[in-house]
């Protein structure tokens, strides 16, 4: 059997995007499946798309979601260079032999020219064909013209006079069909010696002895002429399979980072925007440091597990049977096959995705999520460097009362009470008021509960209920008159973990504290 080579091959724009990411994941698990090879090649030819300094968060993405190129940047390999900016004798030559073959040629053809022609097709409502005017110009002329400055591309010469049809037996799609003679002769190499995309891309796949193609549907396009290129040159042609895109959620148009502001309108997108707004100024990013739900490093930022995003990225359009949601990485690579994908637009499903992220944070022992937890602490100046270790044992407490509404790792900041100062403690204003303020009752019951409190030894959250339930039955009071607003002085919100497991996180010394400023606050506010 053939030695299975697949090739995922970004342009170094600056970020990962997720249906690229969704890509370069089926490329890699087909190879591994079948025990084969995953190169990760860099398609740089463009410089107007290359962004400075770009490459570095597009490797750290693949580091991130754990899927190793085995060729490629920093690894090498025996068909490198990696970089198509570095491989540009390789298609100066192949481009040379085309035309020797009399399969390429120069074309002088203005840029002027072309638009009047393509104008002209469009007024006349056909196909834009090029012309060959300068096919049979000799090898004298052509230098000519090149040495006055002249400017020229050379085009691929597509079969036009024959009535056979260009067939792609696609692993996705089937059997699909090109007619050549519609077809335009396609720029291959620009005048100053570079090649376009889809030559590039023919000569690094022989030459890398890629056997299976798996890319984007956008791509279906550009697979005739490839097709094309690849005989020409007498190149075993690889298997192709287009995969469909990645949608956006509940729509059937492609992800894209384009659309951003429609996206933040979208009821399936607003937990992930509201996420992102919430916890990157924590982190100290102004503007988000320029992160969207598009781009991969998103994700990794805000603290989701490589597992749960592995298993989501993988069930965009794929699927092992009719039934199994959550698949470990393992059980992917087992079990995947090119013929389990489906040919429609594959919609992303925020919803599913945190779905995915909360069965997986399920399955992490709570000692590994308090130290995941640290370095989000650490970034929003709640731990210091020096109190890591000893704020251990007291995050894993936390933790552990936080229980299933820490989903991600940044959730843990959603819980500040338990790492500020008793006087950097902030009150949800309509709690504040709804709660401690409005209620005749409530400040007295919280003085009272608050000296109480002092001479008592509570520490577990059995001792704290118990207190506060024997309370409550002294002063012949319902528990729903004074919990609401205990919770409000102890913890500053109206809602979060069990109330007595926070103040036993707190301490009976804290909690007091809290009340006394509590009620300093409420009256204050009474007197404005």
């Amino acid at each position: 059997m053939k030695a299975i080579r697949t090739r995922f091959a970004p342009s170094p724009t600056g970020y990962m995007h997720i249906g690229g990411m969704r890509t370069a994941l089926f490329n890699w698990v087909f190879a591994k499946h079948h025990q084969g090879t995953f190169i990760l090649r860099i398609d740089d030819t463009d410089q107007a798309r290359n962004v400075e300094s770009a490459l570095e968060p597009i490797l750290q993405a693949f580091r991130w979601l754990g899927i190793p190129w085995d060729e490629g940047p920093e690894t090498g390999g025996d068909f490198g260079p990696y970089f198509q900016s570095e491989r540009t004798e390789s298609y100066q030559k192949h481009c040379q032999t085309l035309i020797e073959k009399r399969l390429a040629f120069y074309d002088f053809t203005t840029p002027d020219q072309s638009r009047a022609e393509r104008e002209a097709a469009e007024k006349e409502k056909r196909n834009y064909i090029n012309n060959r005017n300068d096919f049979d110009l000799d090898s004298a002329t052509i230098q000519e013209r090149i040495d006055r400055g002249d400017n020229y591309v050379i085009r691929f010469l597509v079969p036009r006079d024959t009535d056979e049809k260009i067939v792609i037996d696609d692993a996705v799609r089937g059997r699909v069909e090109f007619d050549p003679s519609t077809m335009p002769d396609p720029v291959i190499m620009r005048s100053n010696g570079l090649p376009l995309y889809n030559f590039a891309s023919v000569i690094d796949d022989a030459s890398m002895q890629i056997s299976h193609v798996i890319r984007a549907e956008e791509h279906l396009s550009n697979t005739p002429v490839q097709a094309l290129l690849f005989d020409a040159l007498e190149f075993e042609r690889p298997t192709f399979a287009h995969i469909p895109y990645v949608a956006a959620p509940g729509t059937k148009e492609k992800l894209s980072k384009r659309k951003l502001e429609q996206y933040r309108k979208n009821p399936k997108f607003k937990k992930l925007f509201e996420h992102g707004d919430f916890i990157f100024p924590l982190l100290g990013l102004e503007n988000n440091g320029g992160l969207d739900p598009v781009m991969v490093e998103y994700y990794e930022k805000i603290g989701y597990l490589t597992d749960a995003v592995f298993n989501a990225l993988a069930r965009i359009g794929w699927s092992l049977d009719d039934q199994t949601e959550i698949m470990s990485r393992e059980t992917i690579v087992e079990n995947f096959t090119l013929d389990r994908i489906v040919k429609s637009p594959a919609g992303f499903d925020p919803d599913k995705l945190l779905s995915f992220q909360s069965d997986w944070m399920g399955k992490v022992p709570l000692n590994e999520k308090a130290l995941n937890c640290i370095p989000y602490l650490a970034t929003a100046g709640y731990v210091h460097a020096g109190e890591k270790e000893f704020a251990h044992d007291y995050i894993e407490k936390v933790v552990a009362a936080v229980g299933d509404r820490l989903v991600v790792w940044s959730d843990i900041l959603r819980f500040d009470e338990f790492f500020v100062t008793d006087d950097q403690l902030k009150f949800e204003e309509k709690a504040f008021q709804k709660r401690v303020v409005k209620p005749e009752d409530a400040c007295p019951l919280l003085a009272e509960l608050a000296e109480e409190l002092t001479g008592a030894n509570c520490q577990t959250a059995e001792e704290f209920d118990q207190f506060v339930h024997q309370f409550v039955e002294k002063k012949e009071i319902g528990i729903g008159q004074i919990i609401h607003a205990l919770r409000v002085a102890v913890t500053g919100k109206a809602a979060g973990v069990g109330m007595f497991d926070a103040m036993a996180l707190l301490g009976t010394e804290r909690c007091v504290k809290r009340i006394r400023r509590t009620l300093e606050l409420a009256s204050s506010s009474d007197s404005q």
